[in-house]
């Protein structure tokens, strides 16, 4: 349910009895109470269907999409491995300018050939398997800016982060490194991860 939250301003009217030569002069005179009600702008913003204004700080999962290799196993990672996940945003509930930035970061260290390069943004009439405009990313943040006009609402968008085991000529870890990250996480049950940190603020 919506919330509205209202600032009520309540002017006192004053009354005063004025007196001109003589007091049987007169005149009419009456007090009102007047209310001046304002509508805060709204505020609300949904990353993965969770509210992330309730709080100053939120923790969302992200869920990875893995491209299918017939040559590794599902849902896994391995050196050539490509996916992506979506961050979903909900500013429907926003009737103000914003700013967004993402910030990502590859938290295993030891993985060099693991990169996000790239990204798209998909409106809410996507379809999946359309065609999508690609791109890249630079210095690991992504920056955009929604601007109110008073004509349109706000409908929510995804921004898709595509990533991958960087697997040619020129990466920097060799066959022998791939080969240790993989009997190292088969041992301790590794996780890839990528974290992202998403801030958003609005443009006065």
């Amino acid at each position: 349910m919506k919330k509205k939250l209202r600032i009520l301003l309540v002017f006192m009217s004053l009354s005063l009895t004025l007196s001109l030569m003589s007091n049987t002069y007169s005149r009419y005179v009456a007090g009102a109470t007047s209310n001046v009600e304002m509508q805060f702008a709204s505020w609300q913003i949904l990353v993965n269907e969770n509210d992330i204004t309730s709080a100053t700080t939120s923790s969302i999962e992200l869920i990875p999409n893995i491209e299918a290799n017939e040559h590794i196993a599902n849902n896994t990672i391995a050196p050539s491995s490509k996916g992506y996940f979506d961050i979903n945003i909900d500013p429907t509930n926003v009737n103000v300018s914003f700013g967004y930035e993402v910030a990502l970061e590859v938290l295993n260290k030891n993985m060099p050939d693991l990169v996000i390069t790239k990204y798209a943004l998909i409106d809410s009439n996507y379809v999946e398997g359309d065609e999508l405009e690609i791109n890249t990313i630079s210095n690991s943040t992504i920056e955009g800016t929604l601007n109110y006009d008073n004509t349109t609402e706000y409908e929510p968008f995804t921004i898709r982060i595509y990533f991958e085991w960087y697997d040619a000529e020129d990466n920097q870890m060799n066959d022998q490194a791939d080969t240790e990250i993989g009997s190292k996480a088969a041992l301790e049950n590794t996780m890839l991860q990528i974290q992202a940190n998403i801030n958003f603020k609005q443009i006065v």
